[in-house]
Parts: C-alpha cells; structure tokens; sequence
C-alpha cells in the first residue's frame, strides 16, 4: 500500500470527515463539541508557513490518516508549544507504517517552521517513544507528556 502525506487545505472536500474522526475518536463524550467545531478548526490550517498545520494521509485519493500542529492542547501548560494533536489512523491502515509517516513529516513541517521540538499528550507513549520521544512529565497513570525533537 502506498500512501502519501499532503497539506489538509490541499484537500478541503475531506475536512469534514476527517473532523468527525477527531470528534468521534477524542471528545465524542464531552459536552460543547461537534464535528462542525473541528471543521471549522481544521479550516483554520489554510497555509504551510505558520500553525496550525493539518496532514493527512492519502491512499488513492482517499484520506486514511490525520495529524495536526496546534499552538497549545493543554490549558494547564502553556509554556509547552507547539503540539502534535489527533493522530489518527484509520483501522484498516494502522501497522503499516502510516502512523510513523505522519509524525514524521509533522516534525519535518515543524523544524522547517523553526520548530525545535514538540509535544504531545498520549495513554500510548510507546508508539511516539520509538519515534524518539522523550517522557516530559507523567500528568496522569493513564497519561504522558512526551516531547519529540524535530531533528
């Protein structure tokens, strides 16, 4: 399979489903959210010379795998910046190396943007650990603070 990595904006006739993927895999319990408020955030990444940015992964022009780089994706630090946020892969595409491909490339548009490092929050730091990501800080049992150099 192969896949490719584009821009987002590149792509505006597939935001809405992958903003449903990001509400449907992160914040489908929580109150205030919709699919619609991650479209419209998803719009915000329309250039590759500042944040946010948005990828996704393509296989034969069909969107497989999403990550972004937001300015901040925790309140409670905002000294950390900027943030690897929803990386998703869809079922039928993950252990296939589209996960890695995407951070990767995240951190590829980082440096380029002058970016030395960035940070994520995951229950799963050993996919991110083998990427090269450091433990920041443990926030929760269930959850870390990682940061992944971008070089």
């Amino acid at each position: 399979m192969k896949h490719e990595i584009e821009s987002l904006f590149r792509y505006p006739q597939h935001r809405a489903r992958i903003a449903g993927w990001i509400y449907d895999e992160f914040w489908r319990e929580k109150p205030g959210y919709s699919p619609a408020l991650f479209e419209g955030l998803l719009a915000q990444a329309h250039r590759e010379d500042r944040l946010p940015l948005s990828l996704v992964a393509l296989v034969d022009g069909e969107p497989v795998g999403t990550v972004n780089l937001i300015e901040n994706d925790d309140e409670a630090r905002p000294h950390l910046r900027p943030w690897l946020a929803a990386l998703i892969v869809r079922p039928a595409f993950r252990r296939q190396g589209v996960g890695s491909a995407l951070v990767r490339e995240l951190l590829r548009q980082a440096d380029r943007l002058g970016e030395r490092e960035v940070y994520l929050g995951t229950d799963n730091p050993g996919f991110y650990t083998r990427l090269g990501a450091v433990e920041q800080e443990r926030a929760r049992a269930d959850l870390w603070i990682l940061r992944l150099p971008t070089r």
